[in-house]
């Protein structure tokens, strides 16, 4: 391996830590997106360490999301649910904790292009 390939690899390794800690950050924080960081980790692994990925992949609570979301495109019918109320609960708590119109209204236009995105995705049974 040439210095150049091996730097990278240890930086691809560091932003999938970091995006699995902010993906389980958000597993607590409502408005810090889980998925996407999981995604994002489970990219950074699958391309500088397969023993990080193979770990990411069987994990007993992340393991499936990631295996269905990049094998079918697809997610669970209860995830959908529980996803979008989250998702508007904590939309709506925000919203009501602010007095800015706009930022309202962009939080709305935000959480419909995301509830669209979600329900896009095939149901897997």
């Amino acid at each position: 391996m040439y210095p150049g390939k091996i730097i990278k690899k240890y930086i691809l390794m560091a932003v999938g830590c970091l995006s699995l800690f902010l993906g389980i950050l958000g597993i607590f924080l409502p408005l810090l997106p889980t998925v996407p960081f999981l995604l994002l980790t489970a990219y950074c692994f699958a391309r500088s360490s397969r023993r990080l990925y193979n770990w990411l992949i069987h994990h007993k609570t992340f393991g499936s999301y990631i295996y269905d979301y990049q094998t079918y495109r697809a997610i669970k019918r209860k995830t959908k649910i529980m996803a979008i109320c989250f998702l508007w609960g904590s939309l709506g708590l925000s919203m009501s904790l602010l007095s800015d119109v706009y930022i309202c209204l962009l939080l709305t236009l935000l959480g419909m292009g995301v509830t669209f995105y979600i329900l896009s995705l095939q149901t897997l049974k």
